[in-house]
């Protein structure tokens, strides 16, 4: 504040100063102001002259990017032509309508349809290798002997069969499994082991909500057993907590064979694995 002045007056003259575009320190001269303070609250709310304003850096790409979008082009596609954020240029644009894809870059999607069809191709050259690998195998394996048979059983049930612990030693032999291939192999195991049909148990192992009834008959036709040989299902209980992938018309869940009177059966099918496991 000067010694003549008062705010009222001091106001009149920086605000006539500051329209005939002075700037702050040219106002602070000519008034002999040194307060800072002083100077802005005589100015407040008069906006300072066009003279004063900086330019913004990014005034020439908010034009470009109006321009493009005028052009038709997608915010990715202003965005990796001027390098700037996809939100700025969101901002720029954001009143003008929006378009479909553009033209441009037309060299990018074509590298892209480009990647894609090899990636295609090249998934079928691998699965056809893969398969090719596979039937090469299996020719080397050929048919089964009778000993064969028994071995590659036996070992199968060790990995996957119920087995005597210390605290159970019950000798009974059940397996289960949810791939139809493995049972029926199962079953001609047993058919190699001596083990007649009528002696065969089955018991679905099933989620609540599946077709229980579906699955039952999915499971006989494939074993070719009677439904009198097949006991009530072992239903498991639904937790809304657990998300499940095993559902549809091809979840049929697991079968259990099991069978009667197999104590010798056991210890067979234990004698064979040990010794494939020590040979």
């Amino acid at each position: 504040m000067t010694n003549n002045l008062s705010f009222p007056e001091l106001k009149a003259q920086a605000v006539a100063l500051r329209r005939a575009s002075k700037s702050i320190r040219e106002i602070k001269q000519i008034l002999g102001i040194t307060s800072n303070r002083a100077i802005g609250d005589a100015l407040r709310g008069e906006p300072p002259p066009a003279w004063t304003r900086r330019p913004r850096a990014k005034d020439d790409l908010h034009e470009k990017a109006r321009e493009l979008r005028a052009r038709g082009w997608t915010y990715a596609e202003i965005t990796a032509k001027l390098g700037v954020s996809k939100g700025s240029v969101s901002l720029w644009v954001r009143d003008m309508p929006g378009v479909g894809r553009s033209s441009y870059p037309e060299q990018v999607r074509s590298a892209a349809n480009a990647r894609t069809t090899y990636h295609a191709a090249e998934s079928l050259r691998r699965e056809a290798r893969r398969q090719a690998i596979s039937n090469g195998a299996a020719r080397e394996i050929g048919l089964l002997t009778g000993r064969e048979l028994l071995i590659a059983g036996a070992i199968a049930y060790w990995c996957e069969g119920a087995k005597n612990k210390p605290y159970r030693n019950d000798n009974s032999v059940a397996f289960i499994n949810s791939d139809p291939k493995m049972i029926l192999f199962f079953l001609k195991f047993l058919t190699a082991a001596g083990v007649t049909s009528d002696r065969i148990t089955c018991r679905l192992s099933i989620h609540e909500r599946a077709d229980v009834a579906a699955a039952e008959q999915f499971w006989r036709d494939v074993t070719g057993l009677p439904a009198d040989q097949f006991r009530r299902p072992t239903l498991k209980r639904h937790n809304p907590k657990t998300i499940r992938k095993n559902t549809g018309g091809e979840y049929h869940g697991c079968l259990m064979v099991r069978v009667l009177a197999a104590t010798d059966l056991y210890r067979q099918i234990e004698g064979w694995a040990s010794a494939v496991m020590a040979a």
